[in-house]
Formats: structure tokens, sequence, C-alpha cells
């Protein structure tokens, strides 16, 4: 598929600069461009590499200013926002080259499944009774799609999604590979014989609009009730959600973090990577945990930024960890003081 720079700055609402003809087939990396390719410019670290690139168009914010000479066969489309805009065109391009709609030869429906006739099944997908499959979902190859489960409009499930039963996935999320919604939470409780009796999860998963889930990542059904992720959430890969657990709207968590059963989080808060959070807990609106902090008590102050195991507020965290750096000194200056008050004492 080839765009010409005017298309392009038609389709984002900007303006050309340089040939309104040259066209473009491809992608590519700023620092990578090469002939027939379409790049953009949105962080300042990489400023010097369009006075250089060998790609055919960028993409620039408006207010950019060229402090040298560019490439004579580069032409610039500005717009307001140099990143959102190469964002909306990636977009588009996913939409023209989504797969068409239709069941593969190889994958396995019951009966009683609803699919809707613009859905895309993949190869080797597995869809049991009473599932809801609605309009322009795509379910890519080896998925399964436990019985009773829902998937909702423009949602797609990428390679070897496991969705379990009476699970629910709203419109327009993003299920990336491996993810495993309503595997059963980590529930033992020991008997008179000291071993360990399996409680039985019956709960599910509800997912709401607009989520996105990384590779790899799991989120376990309730053992009653629902495990919840509000609308908006971004989870990276490898995180582990727990049984009961409900993360609100527009919360973003980083790789790595695991969230014991029944805490509730709440909305726009922001996640670091590698972070623990005891069960049982509540964490307010809008706070921000560092990355590899420990949470064992519930942040109840909406807004507060916490860091360190155990977390402590940021500015108490950062103040310890400048003394921490300096125990050896510190314990050393203990110790000559403690030998020097001996021979005093003893004179």
């Amino acid at each position: 598929m080839e765009f010409s720079a005017q298309i392009i700055a038609e389709m984002l609402g900007g303006t050309v600069e340089g040939s309104p003809e040259a066209s473009v087939s491809g992608l590519s990396k700023i620092e990578a461009g090469a002939p027939g390719t379409l790049s953009f410019l949105a962080n300042p670290l990489y400023t010097d590499y369009i006075y250089s690139t060998k790609a055919t168009v960028a993409i620039v914010s408006k207010d950019f200013i060229a402090e040298k000479k560019l490439p004579e066969t580069l032409t610039l489309v500005r717009v307001p926002d140099a990143r959102m805009a190469f964002g909306k065109l990636l977009e588009m391009y996913s939409d023209m080259t989504k797969p068409a709609a239709g069941i593969h030869a190889s994958a396995v429906v019951d009966p009683s499944a609803t699919i809707d006739s613009s859905a895309f099944i993949g190869p080797f997908v597995n869809i049991e009774a009473a599932v809801k499959v609605s309009a322009n979902a795509q379910i890519h190859a080896h998925c399964n799609i436990q019985s009773g489960a829902y998937i909702g409009k423009n949602t797609i499930l990428h390679p070897r999604v496991q969705l379990g039963s009476r699970c629910s996935i709203g419109s327009d999320c993003v299920i990336q590979p491996g993810v495993v919604i309503g595997g059963d939470g980590f529930g033992f409780a020991p008997n008179k014989e000291n071993e360990y009796q399996k409680v039985i999860h019956v709960g599910n998963v509800l997912i709401e609009d607009h989520v996105e889930i990384g590779s790899n990542t799991t989120i376990d059904r309730a053992t009653l009730g629902s495990t919840i992720i509000r609308k908006g959430v971004k989870l990276d890969n490898l995180i582990q959600i727990a049984h009961n657990v409900e993360i609100g709207e527009n919360t973003v968590i980083a790789a790595q973090t695991g969230i014991a059963g029944s805490t509730k989080i709440g909305k726009n808060c922001m996640i670091g990577g590698q972070v623990g959070i005891v069960g049982h807990l509540i964490i307010a609106d809008e706070v921000k945990i560092a990355a590899q902090s420990g949470i064992g008590n519930s942040i109840e102050e909406i807004g507060k930024i916490v860091q360190g195991s155990p977390a402590l507020p940021i500015r108490d965290f950062k103040k310890a960890y400048v003394h921490f750096r300096k125990l050896d000194q510190i314990v050393d200056e203990v110790t000559r003081l403690s030998t020097q008050q001996k021979h005093e004492q003893n004179g």
C-alpha cells in the first residue's frame, strides 16, 4: 500500500512541507529511516537523526524548527502532536491490514456459540458452548475460549490467549499473546492432616472497555463474585493479578508486578515494575508506586507517591536512602566514638 505525503497530511489534519507527491509504502524509526518509508520525530533526544535520515516522509510537531539543513529527499508533515498523530496512523494501518472476517476451517466452534459475521476466528481456535463473540472481534490462532465467555466488539485476542468460563472482555480491548484470564486463584486451606485442601473458585473475571493486557499476564478468577479490571486500564507483560482484585479506571501497571487477593486499587494510579502488593488492601486514586516497592499497608491518601520496601512516602525514602548509602561511614564513626569513650573511661 502506498500513500502520498498529501494523503497522510489530510488523514492527520496536518500540513505538508516539501513534496506533496512524496510516496511511502512502509514505516521506519527516524534513526533507521530508509527510502520509501514514513517516520516521525517526537522525542527531542532523537532530533539529530532527522538531519541524516533517509526516510522519505517524517511526521513532526508543528512547532519543530530545523536548526540544520534537512535532507533534500525528506518531506515533512507538520501536525499538532507528532506522537499522537503517528499513533493514530498506526491504528489506521492496523485497521487496513486486519484479517478478513470468517472462521478458519481448523477452528472448533460449539454450535451454541454466537459469532458475529464480521468477527475473525483464526486457525486452531477452540470456542466452547454459549460463548458470544461481538462485531469485528479478532481471535487469533490457538486461543481457547471456554463456555459462557463474552468478547466485546473490536476486541483483539492475539495467539494463545486463554479466556476462562463465564469471563467477560469488553469492547476495544487488546489482549497480547499468552495471557490467561480466569485461571483459579491461589487458594488452599490446611486440613487436620496439615495438608492443603484446594478452595474451588466459582467466580469470574470482568474486563471493561479499552483495556490492554500485555503478554503472559495472568488474571485469576474470583473465589466468589468477580475479579474486575475497569475501563482504560493498561497492564504490561508478566503481571500477576490474584482473585477478587479490583483495578480502577485508567490505572497503568508495569511488568512483573504482583497483586495479592482482594486488594482494591483506585483509578488513575501508576504502578512501576516489580511492585509487590499484599492482599486485602485499599490503594487510593492517583497513587504512584515506584518500581520494586513493597506495599504492606493500605494507602488511603489520594495522589500519594511511595517508594521502597516496605514503602515510604517518596521524600522520606530518598532522605533515608542518602543515609543508607553512608551506612559504612556511620558504623565506623560509631565504633570510633565507642572506642574513644572506653579509653576515656579507663583513663
